[in-house]
């Protein structure tokens, strides 16, 4: 694990979102995309290394939907950045890790895995590499 690359936020509404930590970070977002396969929308933060990540849901039916009608908006996971995803994933699953979903392409062009968070004191883990 090299560091945290970004901390992923659920929220019902981006733009309000967006604007909330425009004010907190004093930083405009540098980046908006959809992720069609995860059914999100994302906006990004840079703070310092890492980055946070806005996700607010296009269809009630993807997991952030899920995650919000079931828990609310707020803390959604904690991703770090590895250099080699496939490598990280096998170490893990050899200590009892279970990787949940993943590898898959994902947002900010990388390539990301969950880890069970039954595993990772209910915090969901996501590993993250840049696409080759």
């Amino acid at each position: 694990m090299k560091r945290i690359e970004h901390i992923g936020i659920a929220v019902a509404d981006l733009r309000a979102a967006e604007q909330i930590f425009e004010d907190v970070l004093g930083e405009s977002a540098f980046k908006r995309e959809q992720v069609e396969s995860e059914g999100v929308e994302v906006s990004f933060f840079q703070t310092g290394e890492s980055k946070v990540e806005l996700l607010a849901s296009t269809t009630p039916e993807g997991p952030i939907g899920q995650h919000i009608a079931k828990r609310g908006e707020g803390l959604h996971h904690l991703a770090f950045s590895v250099d080699d995803l496939r490598g990280e994933i096998e170490r893990l699953q050899s200590l009892g890790y279970r990787v949940i979903s993943g590898p898959k392409d994902g947002a900010d062009n990388k390539e990301i895995a969950f880890l069970h968070p039954g595993d990772t004191n209910r915090v969901l883990v996501e590993l993250c590499a840049e696409r080759i």
